[in-house]
């Protein structure tokens, strides 16, 4: 080899390695730029967060897994950030993912987390790494946007933004809105008693907190709000105490804060073993246990139990929404999806939409802070769910819910509801 031939050999490897330190790997097509997202794929909750997963690579592959006219390719890898340990997601898998995603600078995009106690600890870290935006299709506390009074703690939500610079947004409605659905609902079934259960998490008792606010300010007596155990053997004892919280009779419902991997189905088992089925004390949850792993892990105590769910009713999606449940049924099979899958197309589609908005402004979008804001800016975007705007908090300007009840061993949507 002689000397010139290896100087010229030596400065493309060179060049070569500069370019992979820049975050990004090229190839035909462009520079790869990687988004990921942290669901919980192990426990209960796969019902839902495999629908969202599979929405995701739909809106991607729609796409052909690219963007700024195929000068960047778009790659995405799914992580699971619960544990068979815990069976549901753990705080420490959660921590660790964010850790990584931070770390790695080829990843421009943090599409979750499920639960929003998971948030709680990922926001920060990725607030700390550019920051790195994370867009959730599913958290609901509203502590991790905005303050709250009577359901937010102190120090929130600025706690989780670190740098002082907002790096978090959302699509589903927060749970001082779902709250206030709930309540609305359980006016029209004549609810005039009230028991409130939480599974402790700050997803659960946020939305358990909200739906007490809001059904005081309706006037619904609310006897008692109660934290459980998750992992208690059985709820038979709570159950009794219930039974009589009414001047020695039952409640006109429960209301149970919780997701379905904190024991929620052995909840209602007792719940009907204790007061009967529920046509007598009515039941009721939100997001967290409308799925299917509640009713096929509840059996025949399910039967009658409502849940609310951030969404429209999906016979009242417009044609993109239509379209997208027709493009889903066609790739993953016949029936519906779980609610929460057109959130998850939508979470990807906005994502995309921020990165070709900073290319056609002439910026880098493997940058993550130009990401960022542009994706904290979105602006009447057109989605499957309809017209979406995030406000200055990071909240979706759609603030519909969806109410289900447990017929014949599944969840039917009976109608949408606004606060």
């Amino acid at each position: 080899m002689t000397k010139r031939s290896f100087v010229l050999i030596s400065i493309l490897v060179a060049a070569s390695l500069i370019l992979t330190a820049c975050g990004g790997s090229s190839g035909g097509g462009g520079t790869t730029l990687k988004i990921v997202s942290s669901l919980p794929m192990t426990g209960a909750s796969l019902t839902q967060t495999q629908s969202i997963v599979n929405a995701e690579q739909l809106a991607l592959a729609q796409a052909n897994n690219q963007a700024c006219g195929g000068k960047y390719k778009i790659s995405y890898e799914a992580w699971d950030d619960a544990s068979a340990a815990l069976g549901k997601w753990d705080p420490q898998v959660e921590t660790s993912n964010a850790q990584k995603a931070a770390a790695d600078k080829t990843i421009v995009a943090y599409l979750g987390t499920f639960n929003s106690g998971a948030a709680e600890l990922s926001i920060p870290i990725l607030n700390g790494a550019g920051p790195l935006v994370m867009v959730s299709p599913a958290n609901t506390y509203p502590g991790l946007t905005k303050s709250v009074a009577g359901i937010t703690a102190d120090g929130e939500p600025n706690k989780y933004y670190p740098s002082g610079v907002r790096n978090y947004a959302r699509l589903a409605p927060d749970d001082d809105l779902q709250g206030a659905v709930d309540v609305k609902f359980l006016q029209t079934l004549g609810v005039k008693t009230l028991y409130i259960l939480d599974d402790q998490e700050a997803y659960g008792k946020g939305v358990a907190d909200s739906v007490a606010l809001a059904a005081k300010n309706a006037g619904i007596t609310v006897l008692g709000e109660d934290g459980y155990d998750p992992k208690a053997a059985d709820y038979k004892a709570e159950m009794t105490k219930i039974s009589t919280s009414n001047n020695g009779n039952p409640p006109d419902a429960i209301f149970l804060g919780a997701i379905v991997d904190n024991n929620s189905t052995q909840i209602i088992k007792d719940k009907v073993s204790v007061m009967g089925d529920n046509t007598k004390v009515k039941f009721m949850g939100p997001d967290g246990i409308y799925t299917a792993a509640f009713p096929t892990g509840a059996g025949d105590a399910a039967e009658g139990a409502y849940a609310s769910v951030g969404g429209i009713v999906f016979s009242q999606l417009g044609p993109a929404g239509q379209k997208f449940l027709t493009d889903y049924k066609a790739k993953y099979g016949p029936t519906d999806p779980d609610p929460y899958a057109v959130y998850g197309y939508d979470t990807m589609g906005i994502v995309l939409a921020g990165i070709n908005s900073v290319c056609a402004a002439g910026g880098n979008p493997a940058d993550r802070a130009t990401l960022t804001k542009a994706v904290l800016a979105t602006k009447d975007y057109s989605g499957a769910l309809g017209t979406l705007t995030f406000d200055q908090n990071g909240d979706i300007n759609l603030p519909y819910f969806v109410v289900g009840q447990v017929q014949k061993g599944a969840f039917v949507q009976l109608g949408q509801y606004t606060p």
